[in-house]
This record gives structure tokens, C-alpha cells and sequence, in this order.
């Protein structure tokens, strides 16, 4: 049972950025794997995640793996590859600190995005109910009265009438259907259909799509880094790249270059051919290949590319709320449009 609920427990990217932060500071310290996470599991005595940390502490003291530790208690797969990567190559400290630095960085857009979609969001659900209530109480009033006082619609007031009501049912069933459309995308992306929402979203939005191939490229080249300059064979330090890559071109273009490889060419020229970097870092990587530097060249790639994500999100982020009220100025001003086009029907039919 406890293995059940803990791996049922979503992990939010700062409990993910603060777990790794505090691995990385007790090696740091020269503490053993085994006693730092045991006093990590002390200190989070009598909190949430009491259980989560006795366990992985316990499985670390057993098997002397945190990565077979995290791996059991469901940890995100990445996180595991990584961990597993770094216990390989002696580099867990620096794999650690780079995981800490990602979820932190992942947190800090999450948060930006919700905040700039929030506003937008319940603006659109107040223009929703607004329009509702113009079609469904409003509007009728004002016709009741009209025939109670016993005034006729004249021909030109009737069709501003229908216009204004079918303007109104149209954005009214637009805006619901965008608003119940971001509702179900992010509830999928709090369940198991995360991947393939996000994989629709990339396809939808180019933008999106180029970051997430940015970031695959990051991951690709630090885990080669690592693993080149830990004298890894090549094929083998290939094989576990792949293995750390989630399925998709990613790991296609690393599939590539490990046939490459295969094939006689250099890692630097099989990078190059690949068209994971653009061709100045994959210049840079051939250039350094040649010289016996390949890992530092590749350690320098990741942190350009990690450095163009932060970039391009922060843009992105920076968007999605003019773009939004742009959007909603127009759906407010179709409103008011289906709101007076009745109104001067009915005025006009009066005069």
C-alpha cells in the first residue's frame, strides 16, 4: 500500500527542484548517499512527504542506488535516467544540481503561464454568463414589454433583433467551446494523457514545438558531455543517451548519429549531419571533435541551448496574456454589437 501511494503522488516541480538541490549539497558535503538521505527523511518528520522520503531512504540503504530507490517509488522518469547516468559516470552531484536548476526553471514558467491565463479566463466566464443572461432574460424582457405596450416590430427593427440574437448565440457558443477547450487540456495535463497533449500542442503551435526540440537538444548533448568525458565507449555512452531520451525525434536524431558513428564517421560530423543543433553549434561540436574536446564543446552546446529555452519561453510567456485580451477585446466588442442591434431595433420600432 505505501508503494501505491506513493507512487500515485504528484510531485510539483518545486518539491522536485528542493529534492535535488538538497541531494547535490549533501554530496557536496562529502556526506554518503545512505546517511544524507536518511537525514533527509528525518527532516521531513510529521509533514506530507513523510512517507515518500522513510521509503526512498530505506530502498537506498538497501540497494545502495538512489536512481533503483526513485525508480520504485515513481519518481519521474527523466529524473531517474539522469540519476542513473550520473551514479554511472561519477557525476551525480553535477546531474543533481542541473535536475534542480530544470524543475525550478519549469515551476517558475508554470507559474508565469497560469498568471497570464488566469485574467483572460475568467474574464471569458464573465462575458459567458454575460451573454447568457442578455439572450436568455434580457432580450425577452424587453420584448414582452414591447407588446404589452403594444408596439409592433417594424421590419427593420425585427432583423436587427434576429441579427443581434444570433451574433450573441454564436459568441456565446464560441466563447463556451474555447473556455470548456482550455478547461479539458488542463485537467489532461494533470492525468497520464499529459504526453499526448502536450504533443498535440507542439503540432498546433510551432513556437512550442521549436522549444521542446531546443530542450531535447540540451538534454541530449549534457548527457553526452557527461558520459564522453567519463570515458564511456562511445557506442555504450550512445546506448544510454538514448535510453534518458523520451520517445520522439529526439531520440531519432540520436538513433542517427549513433549509425553514424557506427558507420565511421566522427561523433562531431554525426552530430553535425544530424540537424539536432543549428549550424553553428554544430560547427562548434565538429571543430572540437576534431581536437579531442568533444565533451567540453557539447557541455557548451547544452548550456546555450538551456539558455535559449529560458529565452524563448520567457517571450512566449510574455505573449499569451496580450494575446488573450486581444482576443476577448473583440469577443467583448461582437457583445456589445449583439447587445445594441436588438436595442435599436426596439427603439426604432418605437419612434
Amino acid at each position: 500500500m505505501a508503494k501505491q501511494n506513493s507512487v500515485q503522488r504528484k510531485r510539483t516541480p518545486e518539491e522536485l527542484s528542493g529534492f535535488c538541490a538538497q541531494v547535490a549539497m549533501m554530496l557536496h558535503a562529502g556526506l554518503a548517499l545512505h546517511d544524507g538521505m536518511e537525514a533527509l527523511a528525518q527532516s521531513y518528520t510529521g509533514s506530507p512527504m513523510e512517507e515518500d522520503y522513510a521509503r526512498l531512504s530505506g530502498l537506498v540503504l538497501e540497494t545502495g542506488s538512489l536512481r533503483e530507490a526513485l525508480d520504485s517509488c515513481g519518481w519521474p522518469a527523466y529524473m531517474v535516467q539522469m540519476v542513473g547516468i550520473g551514479e554511472q559516470t561519477g557525476h551525480l552531484e553535477e546531474v543533481m544540481n542541473g535536475l534542480a536548476e530544470s524543475y525550478r526553471r519549469e515551476g517558475r514558467i508554470r507559474s508565469a503561464v497560469s498568471s497570464a491565463v488566469a485574467y483572460p479566463i475568467v474574464l471569458g466566464v464573465m462575458m459567458l454568463l454575460i451573454l447568457l443572461v442578455m439572450i436568455v432574460r434580457v432580450l425577452p424582457v424587453f420584448r414582452r414589454v414591447l407588446a404589452g405596450l403594444g408596439v409592433e416590430l417594424t421590419a427593420s427593427g425585427s432583423m436587427m433583433m434576429r441579427l443581434g440574437m444570433n451574433i450573441g448565440v454564436v459568441m456565446l457558443v464560441l466563447v463556451g467551446v474555447l473556455l470548456l477547450a482550455a478547461v479539458v487540456c488542463c485537467l489532461l495535463l494533470r492525468t497520464g494523457a499529459r504526453a499526448r497533449v502536450l504533443d498535440a500542442l507542439q503540432r498546433m503551435f510551432p513556437p512550442v514545438r521549436e522549444i521542446n526540440r531546443k530542450l531535447a537538444a540540451s538534454r541530449a548533448a549534457s548527457v553526452l558531455s557527461m558520459l564522453v568525458s567519463s570515458g564511456y565507449p562511445l557506442d555504450e555512452a550512445m546506448d544510454m543517451a538514448c535510453g534518458a531520451m523520451p520517445k520522439g525525434r529526439s531520440r531519432d536524431q540520436l538513433r542517427l548519429v549513433q549509425k553514424r558513428v557506427a558507420e565511421g564517421l566522427s561523433l562531431g560530423e554525426a552530430i553535425a549531419q544530424s540537424g539536432m543543433f543549428d549550424s553553428l553549434t554544430s560547427c562548434m561540436i565538429r571543430t572540437a571533435g576534431t581536437a579531442g574536446c568533444a565533451d567540453t564543446a557539447l557541455a557548451s552546446a547544452a548550456q546555450t541551448c538551456e539558455e535559449d529555452v529560458e529565452n524563448r519561453m520567457d517571450k512566449l510567456v510574455s505573449m499569451i496574456e496580450p494575446t488573450l485580451v486581444g482576443v476577448l477585446s473583440v469577443v467583448i466588442g461582437t457583445v456589445l454589437l449583439s447587445v445594441m442591434l436588438p436595442m435599436a431595433g426596439i427603439i426604432s420600432s418605437i419612434l
